[in-house]
């Protein structure tokens, strides 16, 4: 059904918080901070708690895909598709990245909500079936066994089958007309096509299996700069977004995924110096990672240029004042992983 103004009451966005707080270094190395934002913005930025903005938005997107994925016939596709959707250790982030490009051109955090939650369902599909044994073969994922460890390799493949069109459904049926119209929700389900489709996120993992060493960066932007990339412009694209933004959002969107990525290699990388490595990257991968082919000095400079580029993209939203702090504070938190989440895993 679609909900009707009456139906709804928006909820109050919570005013931004700033406290002062000294960052601990969990990422055991550093990336230079640089980016040609104002010094006003990186100031504020750097007292933004980002971590309760994003830990509420959780908690609300939490409900909703609790509420947006009931139990129904036949019961065990829906119990496989909850299990990875609704995994304790998941950060959320590509729907708080929606939400927070949303919020920051003045659109209404109930007006994002529906695709922010269809980008989390298209996320879960995604890491299934990248996960499954002619992928990836990853054993686990967000702290818990992977979902085809569980339920099967079919069943497994049934749950992303089925949540990819469920987060199209979920756009169409719950956002509300009142707030965007119908032109931009087509746009938005345009978007997400584009990037989990044959040149997007599905060529990047064939790349990640298939091509050679020349293919490397192009899969690594396709296959982990897709999501983020979609997911920034979805939030300006509901908002109403003019065209300059909206290439500004996917190229900011593409350089923080990346920037994620890159530096998880690099940590996973000094945990191995160290002798620690985790469970589920106990094993060869068939794709290669940045610190596997640049190495960790070249890897480091990737991930400072990725950071600037990114802050740069910014540049164009100084007029909206503040609320581009929760997009600039995100590309530290990339580079830096200034906190952690409890229960946190690393998608």
């Amino acid at each position: 059904m679609v909900f009707s103004a009456l139906s709804l009451s928006p909820l109050p966005c919570p005013r931004l918080r700033y406290h002062p707080r000294t960052r601990p270094s969990a990422a055991q190395f550093s990336v230079r901070r640089s980016g040609s934002v104002s010094p006003t913005i990186q100031s504020k930025s750097a007292l933004f708690d980002l971590k309760t903005y994003w830990t509420t938005l959780i908690g609300e997107i939490n409900q909703k895909l609790e509420e947006a994925i009931a139990v129904q016939y036949p019961q065990q596709i829906y119990e496989a598709m909850r299990y990875s959707v609704l995994a304790k250790g998941a950060k959320r982030a590509p729907p708080v990245m929606c939400v927070a490009a949303c919020e920051l051109l003045g659109g209404s955090r109930v007006a994002a909500f529906p695709t922010a939650c269809a980008l989390e369902m298209v996320h879960a599909a995604s890491l299934i079936h990248d996960d499954l044994p002619c992928m990836d073969d990853d054993p686990s994922r967000r702290g818990q066994p992977s979902n085809h460890t569980v339920y099967g390799i079919d069943m497994a493949i049934l749950a992303g089958d089925a949540l990819f069109p469920l987060g199209f459904r979920h756009i169409v049926s719950h956002t509300p007309p009142d707030l965007v119209p119908e032109h931009r929700i087509l746009r938005v389900i345009a978007e997400i096509a584009r990037a989990v489709g044959s040149t997007g996120m599905a060529a990047g993992q064939f790349l990640d299996l298939e091509g050679g060493p020349e293919s490397f960066r192009f899969a690594q932007e396709k296959k982990f700069g897709e999501m983020a990339e979609c997911s920034a412009v979805c939030g300006g694209l509901i908002a109403g977004a003019e065209d300059e933004e909206i290439q500004r959002l996917r190229r900011y969107g593409k350089a923080v995924g990346v920037l994620y990525q890159v530096v998880d290699d690099i940590l996973e990388e000094k945990r191995k110096e160290r002798g620690v490595t985790e469970p589920e990257k106990n094993k060869a991968k068939r794709g290669k990672s940045y610190v596997q082919v640049y190495g960790i000095e070249k890897a480091l400079e990737v991930a400072e240029e990725l950071r600037a580029k990114a802050k740069r993209e910014l540049d164009g939203f100084e007029k909206y004042g503040d609320t581009v702090i929760p997009l600039y504070s995100f590309v530290d938190y990339a580079a830096d992983r200034g906190f952690i989440f409890g229960g946190e895993s690393s998608s």
